[in-house]
């Protein structure tokens, strides 16, 4: 037996930011996703989310308690399948900034919910808030901290756009042009990364005054500009911002960058091949890379390993 799919996703533009309500945008990636399983022989692997999935249905238990008005999950049934074998089969990375666990709660609310808010109806903004209170306090459970917008847009498979911490909604992007030569790519820095140390890092960083003026005049308004310019499909002011924004994130956030990758960030800079920025919160998994000559930085980066998401 098998569930519906849940695809991973890419925030393009507002990790660290949106938490200090910057604009975000968050697209589906559709190359790596998950589904809920059942069998009775499990594989090491399934065998150790089926464990992860134990713990979930006992923390969503407690978590229904204590917020009744939120959420209710038919827990009954959760705890009946995950004792029957249920696992989340996925070919989503962990630890790569692509929403693993977002697409897992996706799937866990779609099927366990008892009064879920459907992708078939008038999604209202508050509707959208109230999805993503949900998926926050659940995704919790992996992360301690959660925004709730990687299992919205698991949950939706629609690009989102962030306006800020109350105003979200869904968006069109620019259609791909498949011959074009911009791209936005993936690179596989080959390091697991975890998001806690990284979130926390950041919110010590934000006690002091000239991190929080930096991020503030810079990098939010970076991000901002990246998100309206990329939305318009207005790529040439789209590259002068993004290498402004790859620049401000070079120069502070340097420890959410793998030093192998310090050089080769510098050097996008420099030569305007490409432009590296973070890919959720950094520490490893996936680098996200920008290009106006997808052939220019596929020899710049020959060593490495190069997925691309986006052609324009």
């Amino acid at each position: 037996m098998k569930g519906p799919l849940f695809y991973s996703k890419i925030l393009l533009f507002g990790e660290y930011g949106i938490i200090k309500d910057s604009k975000g945008l968050s697209i589906p990636y559709n190359f790596f996703k998950g589904a809920l399983k059942w069998d009775e022989e499990l594989t090491d692997h399934a065998a150790k989310s089926n464990k992860s999935l134990i713990s979930f249905a006992s923390y969503l238990e407690e978590f229904q308690s204590n917020n009744p008005n939120l959420v209710e999950f038919d827990i009954d049934r959760l705890k009946k399948d995950v004792n029957s074998g249920m696992y989340f089969d996925s070919s989503i990375p962990q630890g790569y900034g692509v929403g693993s666990s977002g697409a897992l709660v996706a799937a866990i609310y779609d099927k366990y919910a008892t009064n879920k808010i459907t992708v078939l109806e008038n999604l209202t903004r508050d509707k959208l808030l109230i999805l993503k209170g949900i998926f926050a306090g659940m995704e919790s459970f992996f992360h301690g901290k959660s925004s709730g917008l990687d299992p919205l847009n698991s949950y939706l498979s629609l690009p989102i756009l962030i306006n800020s911490k109350d105003n979200i909604e869904p968006t069109g992007i620019p259609s791909q042009n498949t011959n074009g030569k911009g791209a936005v790519f993936l690179l596989d820095s080959g390091i697991v990364g975890e998001t806690a140390p990284m979130v926390n890092l950041f919110m010590e960083r934000m006690k002091q005054e000239g991190f929080r003026n930096m991020l503030k005049d810079k990098f939010v308004k970076y991000t901002d500009s990246c998100v309206e310019d990329f939305l318009a499909g207005d790529f040439k002011s789209l590259f002068g911002n993004i290498k402004h924004l790859s620049n401000v994130v070079f120069d502070n956030f340097k420890p959410m960058i793998p030093k192998q990758f310090h050089a080769l960030w510098k050097k996008g800079i420099e030569t305007n091949d490409y432009y590296l920025k973070l890919c959720g919160s950094g520490g490893g998994g996936y680098i996200l890379g920008f290009t106006e000559d997808i052939d220019k930085a596929k020899a710049a980066l020959k060593d490495h390993k190069l997925e691309v998401v986006y052609n324009f």
